[in-house]
């Protein structure tokens, strides 16, 4: 890091800090500071929901997903325009009709208050989670690449949040998240470019390609059913469907995003308009994430990314062997690249020559029994140590390689990213506790200013468990995946909540709140037994969560209703 890297960094953070409080200070009623007084235009809502969705953990794990395991992980996102097209439908016609501040509200004149309750706590325990882990990801990342001190990164990370999400409530969300991406966005198509640039200059595009092709990097979609395989095109566009539709249409930090459009249109356009570019748009991210893996092709390798790892081994009695293994990754690099070189001679002759395509998976071989080793070495030093270096490949190419300045404002990225989200997941823990908890129970009268100020109160409040949350994590798995984890865990059960509101009128309150709770447990357990014992052999995909909570708590719902001998009456006409 240079001195222009931290001017860009420090000038970039602190103007969307700045601009944020300066353009939305002074909310006067509740309408104005959870709904941002209703005035959103369309490409406003549609950036809000992207930047809100694409948090610093999309721009970290993302590439290095890719780097691993190739462009399957795209497929978890195929679900998503379909569950677009479902809420401008219905989700959002409902919603902007009953003039409601939260998602939960509705349940309560569908159902009851303890159904509404219900749903709002599970809300508060996931998202608090996420934005907990929104915080806390790319400071454990940065602070182990740049040196940096992890709990004050998170202190500083999330106090920037808190100054302009207390101040200005959604409208500042809107606002600052519109300077994010563009930010974000602009960072990572420099970076594209540069990537291609560093290629040896024989090559293009389609050479690139068919280098990460030849290392099975470029197999986008995968039509098998097997429910062991964690991504493919069965478990994008039904589990990732559920999940996106619970996502968008029931959780609060992104259903906050649209209520304060316009009118229907401009929400019902800017969710169009994330389902339109938002595929795309991680299809890029991915991409680039391949393309440090070709880049790493012809350039110098580490044998292990994470270095707090690496630091851990050089300490231990097994130094000697890692060392060992370095220098015999050294060798193979330098074979790797003479065969690409020659790979790329051939291409460029229109000639796929097959067995040097061979020759290419056989050294990639090689190269993961190497990096396998090193892990088993560094579980001998530390049994707890997290050998998954996934997180830290995008990371470690950006202040390898990238010139001075860049490097600032790829870290401005990931800190823009980070706060992006986190801000959202505030505004909307504070909206719902305000609303659906503290309003819902106080009584007497109270003025607008009074639940304003109850609503900031607890987005600092909010904001400082978010924080000493991120300070007491670990890092779990891949970040990108433990995210979309702890997401399906939950978004089954309060989606099939909602679905059963809008559509299936027979299913009353008693029948809906016991089949929520039932579904809730089981899905618990399906994943403790399922998936986290068996975290490197999933016996079950976990976005298939979604689908099961969403369709047991709707089946259980009707059995329970089916047998219920009497029910209360409640108001059906939402």
């Amino acid at each position: 890091m240079q001195q222009l890297d931290w001017f860009i960094l420090t000038l970039t953070l602190l103007f969307i800090v700045v601009y944020g409080v300066y353009k939305t200070k002074g909310s006067k009623n509740v309408q104005e500071y959870i709904l941002g007084n209703k005035e959103t235009n369309w490409w406003t809502v549609g950036l809000s929901v992207m930047a809100t969705q694409a948090s610093a953990i999309t721009f970290l794990s993302t590439p290095g997903q890719a780097y691993h395991d190739g462009m399957g992980f795209v497929q978890f996102y195929f679900g998503l325009p379909l569950a677009m097209v479902v809420i401008c439908y219905t989700f959002i016609p409902i919603f902007h009709r009953l003039k409601v501040f939260t998602a939960y509200e509705y349940l309560e004149q569908r159902f009851d208050l303890k159904t509404r309750s219900f749903a709002s706590i599970i809300f508060l325990i996931q998202r608090s989670l996420g934005t907990g882990f929104t915080i806390y990801a790319p400071a454990i990342i940065l602070s182990t690449i740049l040196g940096w001190n992890l709990n004050l990164l998170i202190i500083i990370i999330g106090i920037l949040v808190i100054i302009y999400t207390t101040s200005g409530g959604t409208k500042a969300v809107n606002v600052t998240q519109k300077q994010q991406m563009f930010v974000i966005m602009s960072g990572m198509f420099i970076t594209f470019y540069l990537i291609l640039h560093y290629l040896p200059n024989e090559m293009t595009l389609s050479n690139a390609i068919h280098i990460a092709g030849a290392n099975d990097k470029m197999k986008i979609v995968d039509f098998s059913f097997d429910p062991e395989t964690r991504y493919t095109f069965w478990s994008g566009i039904f589990g990732g469907f559920f999940l996106f539709l619970a996502y968008f249409g029931t959780d609060q930090s992104q259903v906050g995003r649209y209520l304060s459009g316009k009118s229907d249109r401009e929400s019902q356009m800017g969710l169009i308009m994330n389902g339109f570019l938002k595929v795309p748009m991680q299809f890029f991210i991915l991409l680039t994430g391949v393309m440090v893996f070709v880049f790493f092709q012809f350039n110098p390798v580490p044998l292990h990314f994470n270095p707090n790892n690496k630091a851990i081994v050089e300490n231990s009695k097994y130094a000697d062997q890692y060392h060992n293994l370095e220098k015999q990754l050294d060798a193979l690099t330098e074979e790797k690249k003479e065969y690409n070189l020659l790979y790329i001679s051939h291409l460029n002759q229109n000639y796929d020559n097959p067995i040097l395509r061979d020759e290419l998976v056989a050294i990639a071989g090689k190269e993961k029994d190497l990096r396998d080793q090193a892990r088993d070495l560094i579980k001998e030093v530390d049994k707890k140590a997290e050998t998954n270096d996934k997180d830290y490949v995008f990371i470690h190419f950006i202040l390898n390689y990238l010139p001075n300045g860049l490097i600032g404002l790829l870290l401005a990225v990931i800190i823009s990213a980070a706060m992006s989200s986190s801000a959202s997941g505030l505004t909307a823990l504070a909206s719902t506790t305000a609303i659906d908890i503290y309003r819902r129970n106080i009584k007497g009268e109270r003025s607008e200013k009074h639940f304003v100020n109850a609503t900031q109160y607890f987005t600092i409040l909010w904001g400082i468990i978010a924080i000493l949350f991120a300070c007491f994590s670990a890092l779990f798995e891949n970040l990108i995946q433990l995210v979309n984890i702890i997401g399906s865990v939950f978004y089954g059960t309060v989606l099939g909540i909602f679905l059963v509101g809008f559509y299936i009128k027979y299913i009353k309150a008693n029948a809906m709140f016991w089949s929520a709770i039932i579904t809730q447990s089981t899905v618990i357990v399906i994943y403790y037994f399922a998936i986290h014992i068996h975290p490197d052999d999933d016996k079950l995909s976990y976005l298939w969560l979604n689908f099961i909570g969403a369709i047991m708590t709707i089946l259980l719902g009707l059995l329970f209703q089916l047998f219920s001998k009497k029910q209360k009456p409640t108001s059906n006409n939402v």
